[in-house]
């Protein structure tokens, strides 16, 4: 077997093994867990919840999945062979059940939408594992966090194999997404060594790369690619500081006829023209509230500058919501932005 924690010190070691074991002990045959993740779920998230499913049931121990927003059209084939599992619909009432929650992916009670209230009352073991790096708050239990790993996936691999526990096939595919959808296909700043044994270990396990590209990638409808082509009729470049940014359309989303899971991605373009540092896309979203993406290159840590606005995230990857209009929101955002890169270096 490889040692996933070889380069790590010894006391990480000791403290991944405890974090590890702290939360497989949420894990009691006979006990109702339930699965969660954040607003608006991506592929790490419902591919880390997924993986749990298929990991605990092969343990004798059955979980659900109660997240706060639905599951987006292009991830529907992790639940192919879990019919009943995605209780989404019920989540509050299948919380109130629970024996104990494990969040996954985030570790802020704010961003658990409509089901944050049910969590924060319940008063039962709220277990975690997460991989961003900013601090966030949830009801007392168990936490393994490392801002080092590059997907969440990644952390519940090496849960499962802290606790020798088998990692099915279909978990392995389920991981396998969360890494590839985190990473960019292994192309972020986040892929790390450990993060290609990890995937090695995927691919012996029998998961076939082709059929992940086709099942993420390669299976849009016709609306997401009309979609890409109008929000990138909109992109701004201010070459002198390496500044760019996108706007999604009102009332695009509805003229496609696609949701918001299928602007994944946009921002990326912005963030591909030359000399751009910090690349950002805005979108209005309910509650009169604008959602801002955040992506960067080189020494520009967007979770820093999101998190001056009650945001957060990675150093390359953030977001934030901020209530008010689109073209206000763009104003302040945009210069606060620019006073950011002014005080890097470069």
């Amino acid at each position: 077997m490889v040692d996933y924690l070889s380069a790590m010190t010894p006391k990480s070691i000791l403290r991944t093994s405890a974090a590890a074991h702290e939360v497989a002990a949420l894990f009691l045959p006979g006990q109702r867990i339930c699965l969660t993740t954040h607003v608006n779920p991506d592929g790490d998230g419902i591919g880390s919840e997924v993986a749990m499913v298929h990991i605990l049931r092969a343990q004798g121990i059955e979980a659900i999945i109660t997240n706060p927003s639905p599951t987006p059209d292009r991830f529907a084939f992790l639940f192919a062979d879990l019919p009943g599992i995605d209780r989404s619909a019920q989540g509050v009432k299948e919380l109130r059940r629970a024996d104990a929650i494990l969040v996954l992916d985030i570790a802020d009670l704010g961003r658990l939408g409509n089901l944050k209230e049910t969590v924060a009352e319940r008063g039962i073991p709220v277990g975690c594992i997460d991989h961003h790096a900013s601090a966030g708050v949830l009801p007392p239990g168990p936490r393994f966090v490392d801002p080092t790993a590059a997907a969440t996936g990644e952390l519940v691999f090496l849960l499962a194999r802290e606790r020798g526990w088998t990692i099915p096939p279909a978990a392995a595919h389920a991981l396998y997404v969360a890494l590839v959808t985190d990473t960019g296909g292994f192309r972020f700043a986040n892929t790390r060594p450990r993060t290609l044994r990890v995937a090695s270990e995927l691919l012996a396990l029998g998961v076939n790369p082709e059929q992940v590209y086709l099942d993420v990638y390669a299976n849009a409808p016709v609306g997401r690619p009309r979609l890409l082509a109008e929000v990138l009729q909109t992109l701004v470049v201010e070459d002198a500081i390496g500044l760019a940014w996108v706007t999604v359309p009102p009332g695009a989303l509805e003229r496609h006829d696609v949701d918001p899971d299928d602007l994944d991605g946009i921002v990326e373009h912005a963030r591909s023209v030359r000399g751009v540092r910090l690349a950002l896309l805005f979108r209005e979203v309910s509650g009169g509230r604008v959602k801002i993406s955040l992506r960067s290159v080189g020494t520009v840590d967007v979770a820093v500058l999101a998190g001056r606005f009650g945001g957060g995230g990675h150093t390359r990857a953030a977001g934030v919501a901020l209530p008010g209009t689109l073209s206000d929101i763009q104003t302040s955002f945009l210069s606060a932005a620019r006073d950011y890169l002014a005080q890097l270096p470069g």
